[in-house]
């Protein structure tokens, strides 16, 4: 049995990534470029790469596929298109691009950091109504919070 970050390695073997500035670099030379971001839709709401298209990781790969309540026509043509995927940090991007790959994707690579690594580079966000966000309250919104339930047992115990 795997883990979280076990499966994320075990695809990494597929999938090639890139880094915020390799991005910036390729949004410039090719503007047909596909920024598909697989978070949910209350965080790309409150903050998302702009021009970037959300399909939420759920429900992906109906949504790469003709005849779906979720087909998303503009992500179905792109299979020969240039994708990067992104996400919070960079590993539910993993998982989606080796999903679309294996859907037949030729050119999709995924964002290492996710777009928590695009604000640290300091480039542009926006919000659901297209309006920058500060970088300084994004870096709020980026911290990670746990609940206690969410931590690991410290008694020892190995309970999943």
């Amino acid at each position: 049995m795997k883990n979280y970050l076990q499966l994320i390695r075990h695809c990494l073997t597929d999938v090639r990534e890139i880094l915020p500035w390799d991005l910036e670099e390729r949004l410039a030379a090719n503007p047909d470029l596909l920024i598909l971001d697989v978070r949910e839709p209350e965080e790309f709401a409150a903050m998302h790469i702009a021009g970037s298209m959300n399909v939420p990781r759920g429900i992906l790969e109906s949504a790469c596929e003709w005849d779906y309540e979720e087909t998303e026509p503009e992500l179905v043509r792109a299979r020969e298109r240039e994708v990067v995927v992104v996400c919070r940090s960079g590993h539910r991007s993993i998982l989606a691009a080796s999903a679309l790959q294996v859907l037949g994707y030729t050119n999709v690579v995924s964002l290492q950091t996710g777009v928590r690594g695009w604000k640290d580079y300091e480039q542009p966000l926006v919000d659901g109504e297209g309006r920058a966000v500060d970088l300084d309250e994004a870096d709020v919104y980026f911290t990670p919070t746990l609940r206690p339930e969410q931590r690991r047992p410290r008694n020892g115990s190995k309970a999943a």
